[in-house]
């Protein structure tokens, strides 16, 4: 393909794992605002719906237009991370009280969730990079935002909805992960972190399940109860253990050089911090809330020096579309 310099067609070059930007910067805007962080939490939200208007604007183009390449794209794990990246979206939304907008985002979710999920696990193999995890995140994106909103609406039916798509994605966990490729965690590219991520995403799910319950509602018994909890504080402990191993791994390889699959590791680190805060105020540990706060200011961190790089790569790119379309 011919190169230019037009934003459109260095936009079209992008591949559908940059939709892991908008999922990285939305959970950390749920992060911050899980710590009080109102005004930074604000900054990254407009980012990342900035990033999902035109993430969005592509996905509709190509469907009309370009109905080949959306199907070729629809069938790859990254694919899912439009439905991630929407759920997280509502689920900031619906802490701001926009509860309606949230619905309109979990609606979306739940219609592009199992068309894009079916395709994507039809074309699991062996030995998969870490975007095999990407089912879960979604599916756990899913329960995340419902049992948000059944919380927020006290809405009985959406909260054990919710719970079935809790259960479900720790099932997609364990299948994807007979196919996740082991070497991953020192040779992967950025994609690996979600091995952990997901796992972060599922205690995120599950602490949110915990808190939707109350007096009026009364979603469990004690039993039940007691094996969310359970269940949601060893998802946690597994994710860390998992952030833990790929950090080491990081350290002992590193690996510089950027990639669109680093907002992949981006990603894992916010919602692991976010995990951590939420289990600290779902399950009553209070200590938690401290490592959650570290764990956030690590993921910005991480997100700032993705941002910092991918801005880089997009400059030097641009430069030479220009560079090569220049007249001699």
């Amino acid at each position: 393909m011919p190169r230019s310099s037009s934003p459109r067609a260095w936009w079209a070059q992008r591949p559908p794992a940059a939709g892991a930007a908008v999922l990285a910067t939305g959970i950390l805007s749920v992060g911050l605002q899980l710590s009080g962080y109102e005004a930074l939490s604000w900054i990254a939200l407009v980012l990342a719906c900035a990033a999902w208007l035109a993430l969005a604007a592509d996905f509709v183009l190509q469907l009309l237009w370009e109905r080949e390449e959306w199907v070729r794209r629809a069938g790859t794990p990254a694919a899912l991370t439009s439905v991630a990246a929407t759920t997280v979206l509502g689920t900031r939304f619906s802490a701001l009280g926009r509860h309606t907008l949230a619905e309109a985002l979990l609606a979306l979710s739940a219609v592009l969730w199992p068309v894009l999920l079916v395709d994507v696990v039809r074309h699991w193999r062996r030995r998969m990079p870490g975007t095999v995890f990407l089912g879960c995140v979604a599916t756990q994106g899913l329960a995340v935002l419902g049992a948000t909103l059944a919380a927020a609406l006290s809405t009985a039916w959406l909260a054990r909805a919710a719970m079935v798509l809790f259960w479900l994605g720790i099932v997609l966990y364990c299948f994807a992960l007979a196919y996740f490729d082991l070497r991953q965690t020192v040779e992967g590219a950025g994609d690996q972190w979600v091995a952990g991520g997901a796992l972060a995403i599922s205690a995120l799910a599950g602490a949110k399940l915990i808190s939707a319950d109350s007096a009026s509602l009364y979603l469990w018994n004690d039993d039940n109860l007691g094996v969310l909890r359970t269940v949601t504080g060893a998802l946690l402990v597994l994710a860390l253990c998992w952030y833990a191993v790929l950090l080491v791994a990081e350290l002992l390889r590193p690996r510089l050089r950027y990639d669109v699959r680093r907002w992949s590791t981006a990603f894992p680190t916010g919602v692991t911090a976010a995990a951590t805060l939420s289990v600290a105020s779902a399950v009553g540990v209070p200590w938690l809330k401290g490592l959650g706060e570290v764990l956030l200011w690590i993921a910005v961190v991480v997100w700032l020096a993705v941002a910092a790089a991918a801005v880089r790569a997009a400059s030097v790119a641009v430069r030479a579309d220009v560079t090569s379309t220049a007249p001699r």
